[in-house]
């Protein structure tokens, strides 16, 4: 019998417990649970996932979850796959404290090992340098500050899995739950793809859910430091709909044009048009879950009189049309407050 696939799953104070086990979780029930299902008994899983810390210690993860690690970095049997799961760290935070974790990664990369990343754990991946030249993606939240972090990576906020590198030993996943995606993409290479579709079958995992970019916030982020460009922000957030909105608020920073768009470009990260296209759009998503307005009229509502603009504009940044995103996420909206009347009802 093969030797188990060894994925070391790196578990860190800032680490999300619920991905940790999730992908724990995963790999350990392949073969066992569809064998399990259809009678035949328990087989061994064909991976061994371990939970790897520094020294090995029982820590306090950032939800408070306890969990106590199977091994230390040097304790580790030599792993084929390493994962890092989601941190809990804001994007633009300074990811101290990983040095020891990251000369851990790069040593296990040279010794032939897959890393992968799930959602914002991409900010560690990145301090390793490994994916200077790649195509690389983490959470839509976080894709903007890493580009700006990290412009030698082409980021891409639209991809919920990424396999790159020489012998494509670089594995990313997307945003929030991708990390399915990355667990099923680990099992169908190592075990094959029947394999990751059984797993995909008895968790019900959906191998066809929309772009992350279409869950994404375009307005996320805080406000500018700069106090001037984040009175900018608060304008455009109320006023978005306006004629020439980029002059109107270089006429409210008193600065000259130019200069108030280097100067938003420098606090913000995007240029002052792109970024009330950010808030219009945000707007015409809410529209479009809450109504039943046509498509024209949304359009029109939050600033833009060419239907046609409007929408090849909300497909280029959403990944789907307003009618398909209406349709997609109207729907969910309607459950969700249906639900809640019934919870309410049930409990007034």
């Amino acid at each position: 019998m093969a030797s188990p696939v060894t994925v070391a799953l790196l578990t860190l104070p800032q680490s999300t417990a619920a991905t940790l086990f999730g992908v724990f979780d995963v790999l350990a029930s392949v073969r066992r649970d569809w064998s399990l299902l259809h009678g035949r008994g328990p087989l061994p899983s064909p991976f061994r996932p371990l939970l790897v810390s520094e020294d090995g210690l029982p820590l306090e993860t950032a939800n408070g979850v306890r969990i106590t690690p199977h091994c230390s970095y040097a304790a580790c049997p030599e792993p084929d796959v390493v994962v890092v799961a989601d941190l809990m760290v804001a994007p633009g935070e300074t990811a101290s404290g990983f040095a020891s974790a990251v000369e851990w990664l790069r040593g296990c990369h040279a010794r032939g090992a897959t890393l992968a990343s799930a959602c914002s754990g991409a900010v560690l991946l990145a301090q390793t340098g490994l994916l200077e030249g790649l195509d690389a993606t983490s959470h839509w939240a976080y894709c903007d500050w890493l580009r700006r972090a990290y412009p030698g990576t082409r980021w891409h906020a639209d991809r919920g899995l990424v396999s790159a590198g020489p012998a494509q030993r670089i594995l990313m996943a997307g945003s929030g739950v991708s990390w399915h995606l990355l667990a099923l993409a680990l099992v169908a290479r190592h075990a094959g793809p029947e394999e990751a579709m059984h797993v995909a079958r008895i968790n019900l995992m959906d191998l066809q859910a929309a772009s992350p970019v279409a869950y994404a916030s375009l307005t996320h982020g805080s406000r500018a430091a700069d106090p001037v460009i984040a009175h900018c922000q608060q304008w455009a957030s109320q006023h978005y709909a306006q004629e020439s909105p980029v002059a109107r608020m270089a006429e409210l920073s008193r600065l000259a044009e130019r200069t108030f768009k280097r100067r938003f470009a420098a606090a913000t990260g995007m240029a002052p048009i792109e970024y009330v296209h950010h808030v219009r759009l945000e707007e015409a998503k809410q529209l479009l879950e809450s109504g039943d307005s046509p498509v024209e009229a949304v359009a029109l509502d939050v600033g833009y009189s060419d239907t046609s603009f409007f929408t090849r504009l909300f497909r280029r940044k959403v990944g789907m049309t307003p009618a398909h995103y209406r349709q997609r996420f109207g729907r969910l909206a309607r459950q969700l407050e249906a639900d809640t009347g019934a919870s309410i009802a049930r409990h007034s």
